[in-house]
């Protein structure tokens, strides 16, 4: 079931399913909860991030979201910080201020489909294609890799809901979203060649552990909003629930579920925390824009 997705501001298949399969995530030792900053860097720099005591970071691939790659000294500098630190991007869509998006749009343009209603600024696009893995998601694993991240965090595998399907005659939600699990599989797979201590977290999406070789391919997930939407209003949809029992599932084979709150009033913040410990997640409570160190629920 679609969950709703917090973004930064405009500045801003069975050999794949066998070759990724892992030993499941071991749980980070600390209950501080998680970072999850992806604008607002400042000066640029990581360093509030290294001061804050939360053990995992997720950030963007640039500190500038588009060209400005984190260099290996600064994730290293973090890493030595005692976090395990993910790389942030999309995989089911693409903005306008990536640098790939004016080569797709000028030669390739058929992999880019329709605009996502509510990031005017972002379209979803042909994931599935060949095209897309050499162009696009294959670099960017690549760039993680050789900047010494500890993992991948992996946004728009929602993609699969959000297509229009006039786009692309013959497709089903059915088969797009095991397209979405083959990327997934393949994503861990190559990046596990390389290194088999990487991690691979998918954003949103946990119905797609039903499919065969998904929950085999990832470390953990990221869930936004299973407690307060943005901002300060209780999750009560019936996704919501959806949501947080397809969350517990997955905690229970063993995979670290990041949870991610957007309230600013104490209580609710204190609520999203208690939350967070009882059902035994990693949690943050922070910003819809993602552009600050969270303080952690400790």
């Amino acid at each position: 079931m679609r969950a709703p997705r917090a973004r930064r501001g405009v500045a801003l298949a069975a050999a794949l399913v066998l070759a990724a399969a892992c030993t499941p995530a071991q749980p980070l030792p600390s209950a501080d909860g998680w970072l999850y900053q992806l604008q607002n860097y400042p000066d640029g720099k990581l360093d509030a991030l290294g001061r804050a005591p939360q053990r995992l970071a997720v950030i963007d691939l640039a500190r500038d979201a588009a060209s400005d790659w984190f260099r290996p000294d600064e994730i290293t500098a973090l890493r030595g910080s005692g976090k395990r630190v993910l790389a942030y991007f999309e995989i089911g869509s693409i903005e306008r201020f990536r640098p790939e998006y004016g080569p797709l749009a000028k030669d390739a343009g058929d992999l880019v489909l329709n605009r996502w209603e509510d990031w005017p600024e972002e379209f979803f696009v042909r994931y599935w294609d060949e095209r897309w893995w050499d162009r696009v998601v294959r670099p960017r694993v690549d760039r993680a890799l050789v900047a010494g991240f500890d993992g991948v965090y992996l946004d728009t595998p929602l993609a699969y809901e959000e297509l229009d399907l006039k786009l692309v005659p013959g497709w089903t939600r059915e088969r797009l979203a095991a397209a979405m699990v083959a990327l997934i599989a393949r994503i861990s797979a190559y990046a596990r060649d390389k290194r088999p201590e990487f991690w691979v977290v998918p954003q949103n999406s946990p119905e797609l552990r039903r499919y065969p070789g998904y929950t085999e391919a990832i470390d953990g997930i990221g869930l936004e909003e299973l407690f307060f939407r943005a901002t300060d209003r209780p999750c009560t949809e019936d996704y919501c629930a959806e949501n947080l029992a397809d969350a517990r599932a997955l905690r229970d084979a063993g995979k670290t579920v990041l949870a991610v709150d957007y309230a600013a009033r104490p209580a609710d913040v204190r609520a999203a925390c208690g939350h967070y410990r009882t059902e035994r997640f990693l949690g943050t409570v922070t910003t819809r824009e993602l552009d600050r160190v969270a303080a952690p629920c400790g």
